[in-house]
């Protein structure tokens, strides 16, 4: 299993893409008509093997929409992994009493599971078929469209983690792993869960809301330029983390 794509929910989808675009130097690769579905637009944007989508809802009934309210503004939203037979894992996820919000059993299979299942984080298990290696970071990826590998970004190489704010890290730590069948870990930060590829992270509460994702850990060639171009476009900057969209981008040499 491995953290293949992170999602982030803004109000207007075009300022996100462009600060991801300045300051990380990503590029987009392609906007899925199928979100429609759930009442979104979006940005599929690939960072190293990894991918980052922006979602804007368009409709008033979208449950993205309600979220954003939620967690007032702009914010990390939802967290996709890949695995090899993502069927099997839906069938052992619901055995432990998680609920299925969405589905899809095609060339691309999906679950979504629901968000309080998962301390409050849209959450979703993947696989393609008829791929001859499904972990190589250059494999097929519908949600990014045909030609995504080439917009790869120059500079950032890879989404390394992601961390999710909880006023019970250790409780919601143990339900992911035993959720997701990934041994929890106690890292520098907080607990985690070290994926094959990838790791979520689990912290305290950083804003009164106290759920989602919040951070996330990047691989780049050149952190110095992507804090540059932060600046130049006045975001908050802190030490190798900028915020954008409601989420820190901690930046870590490549």
């Amino acid at each position: 299993m491995w953290l293949r794509q992170v999602a982030l929910v803004a109000h207007e989808r075009d300022p996100v893409v462009e600060q991801l675009e300045k300051v990380l130097g990503l590029k987009t690769a392609y906007n899925d008509p199928e979100v429609g579905i759930f009442g979104l637009i979006n940005a599929v944007m690939p960072v190293g093997g990894e991918f980052l989508e922006v979602v804007t809802p368009v409709k008033d009934d979208a449950s993205a929409l309600r979220y954003l309210h939620r967690r007032g503004g702009d914010a990390g939203y939802m967290l996709i992994f890949e695995v090899e037979d993502a069927k099997a894992h839906r069938t052992r996820v619901l055995g432990l009493g998680a609920r299925q919000i969405a589905a899809l059993d095609k060339r691309y299979v999906f679950t979504h599971f629901h968000p309080g299942d998962f301390g409050g984080v849209l959450t979703s298990i993947d696989s393609v078929t008829g791929v001859d290696n499904w972990f190589d970071r250059d494999s097929d990826w519908p949600p990014a469209g045909p030609d995504w590998r080439s917009a790869k970004s120059t500079n950032a190489k890879g989404i390394l983690g992601a961390s999710v704010q909880t006023k019970a890290p250790a409780a919601l730590a143990a339900r992911w792993g035993e959720l997701l069948g990934v041994k929890v870990e106690e890292g520098r930060l907080g607990p985690e869960l070290r994926l094959a590829r990838g790791f979520v992270r689990f912290v305290e509460p950083v804003d009164e809301d106290g759920t989602g994702v919040i951070g996330l850990d990047i691989s780049m060639t050149d952190t110095g330029r992507a804090l540059s171009e932060a600046g130049k476009l006045g975001l908050p900057v802190s030490g190798n983390a900028v915020d954008i969209c409601g989420v820190r981008f901690a930046l870590h040499g490549a």
